[in-house]
């Protein structure tokens, strides 16, 4: 199916690895330049001929420059991936554990990084009648499903969403959110991330930990989500053939979340 996204503009942030990654990668396939934000610019973010801008977005200022040269190497954009994020894996611990810059770090990160880059770029994409996804996750709606500071925070990132697209709607930008369960990612797979972190203080090997996983957090399809399942997902979204979708949290989450 051709999504009629060639020749538009994008930018991705969080795009060095993961879910940022695979949404490179896949609008490149579909024709569409893409300026790729990341604090580092790995090897595989640099093959798929993306241009790259390395920016911290946890900072004050690192959103508007990101933007800034963003619109520098592209002119306008079309459309804008809200990929970056972190904090999910704060093993073992529990609200009292997280103090005042706790909180703020992972807020800084997961929802004013992403509200200071929509500012920046609003402009461009009300011109280009442009569209916005970005990357909440289930525990927005399923609190307990991570660290108190991180699903809160994505919780809010889901809510400023839907507020965005009831506003800029009648402006022609659409917005939309996509929410993950647990994605085959380094988080999960690096013996140095979370996954291994919680091997090693459960005493099993990490594989045996990523194989129970699934049943555990009630994942029916038995695996663990692919990021280029959520990528495509997030391309469609993009997508002129998307018009009528906005305002909406797309779940995906191999039905890990039981409530209608």
């Amino acid at each position: 199916m051709d999504l009629q996204l060639k020749d538009k503009t994008a930018l991705v942030t969080g795009a060095s690895r993961g879910i940022g990654l695979a949404v490179v990668e896949q609008l490149i396939a579909e024709g569409v330049r893409v300026v790729a934000v990341a604090r580092t610019s790995t090897p595989e973010l640099r093959t798929t001929g993306a241009f790259v801008v390395q920016a911290d977005l946890g900072t004050p200022d690192g959103p508007e420059r990101a933007v800034a040269a963003a619109l520098a190497e592209v002119g306008e954009l079309d459309l804008l991936v809200n990929n970056v994020g972190g904090g999910d894996g704060e093993l073992g611990a529990g609200f009292l554990d997280f103090d005042d810059a706790a909180w703020a770090a992972i807020f800084e990160l997961n929802y004013f990084a992403t509200v200071r880059v929509t500012r920046a770029a609003l402009p461009s994409l009300v011109r280009q009648d442009g569209a916005i996804v970005n990357l909440s996750s289930v525990g927005a709606r399923i609190p307990s499903a991570g660290p108190m500071p991180y699903t809160t925070a994505k919780a809010a990132l889901t809510a400023f969403g839907k507020a965005l697209a009831e506003e800029f709607g009648p402006q022609g930008v659409r917005v939309n959110t996509v929410s993950p369960a647990a994605v085959r990612t380094a988080l999960w797979t690096s013996p140095e991330g979370y996954g291994g972190q919680l091997a090693g203080h459960l005493g099993i090997p990490q594989e045996q930990l990523l194989a129970a996983l699934p049943q555990q957090t009630g994942m029916i399809t038995g695996r663990l989500i692919e990021p280029s399942e959520v990528a495509a997902l997030v391309v469609q979204l993009c997508s002129p053939l998307a018009g009528s979708i906005t305002g909406a949290d797309y779940l995906i989450d191999a039905g890990s979340s039981k409530t209608a």
